[in-house]
């Protein structure tokens, strides 16, 4: 059976309509992260993203995906608090610039020390700019709930422990934001990555695919990723996908959620 694709409003009357009110707004007084040379500036508004005193919840997250007004990045990190619980264990399986990263510490970190984020990019400028951006944004003690390593998602086995539940891997697809453009994940290693992913991931669990198709060699990765969310058996997996019919370069999101 194919993904899903939410392809109209009409899908929203599948979702429960919240009756709270929406949470207040707090202004964070994090210092500024450290901008390496060559990339991207982290704006506030990416760092509050993943508080959930400020981020929006589901509901309004896919409806404003629907309007236009939401981001497909707004909309997975909305259903990642839906799903991860503080003390739990994630994969970024794509550093980048750190932003995910920090989102998913912020989500599992608590004062036990048990949260843990696996973080992972082939490129060194990628996991030092992540490094660098934690540092300025988190203190010490979260810090050291996260783990950092310079190697293909593919091999993510290797840095996870066996006897690790993972609530949670996340991907995004494509090339470094600000970075060397040439540089970008390729459709075998994803594939391999994304094997490794459902293996490692708990029963309850999400696989999250953020897949940027304006590069070249983008849709050929997202057509293997949708090969592999076809293939999931239907009585252990639930895989949908959010898309923008009409905006044919905007990143894709692949959902995989783990009964």
């Amino acid at each position: 059976m194919p993904p899903l694709l939410l392809r109209s409003p009409l899908s929203l009357l599948l979702l429960r309509r919240s009756r709270t009110p929406p949470p207040l707004l707090l202004r964070t007084s994090l210092p500024p992260p450290l901008v390496l040379p060559g990339q991207r500036r982290h704006s506030a508004a990416s760092a509050q993203l993943a508080d959930p005193l400020v981020a929006p919840g589901v509901d309004e997250a896919v409806a404003g995906f629907v309007t236009g007004k939401r981001k497909a990045t707004e909309v997975a990190h909305a259903v990642w608090r839906s799903i991860v619980r503080k003390g739990d264990v994630v994969v970024d399986a794509t550093c980048g610039n750190g932003n995910d990263t920090f989102a998913l510490l912020k989500m599992v970190a608590d004062e036990t020390g048990r949260g843990c984020v696996y973080g992972m990019d082939i490129q060194d400028t990628a996991i030092d700019s992540t490094s660098s951006f934690l540092k300025m944004a988190v203190d010490s003690q979260q810090m050291e709930l996260v783990k950092l390593f310079p190697i293909c998602h593919s091999r993510m086995e290797e840095i996870v422990p066996k006897d690790s539940p993972v609530r949670l891997v996340a991907f995004n697809l494509g090339y470094l934001p600000g970075g060397d453009k040439t540089i970008v994940t390729v459709p075998k290693t994803t594939e391999l990555a994304l094997q490794a992913a459902s293996r490692i991931v708990s029963s309850g669990g999400l696989i999250s695919v953020l897949v940027y198709i304006g590069h070249l060699g983008g849709r050929d990765e997202l057509a293997i990723v949708e090969s592999f969310a076809s293939s999931l058996p239907v009585d252990t997996w639930v895989s949908c996908k959010f898309e923008m019919i009409n905006r044919p370069v905007a990143p894709v999101l692949v959902l995989l959620h783990k009964k």
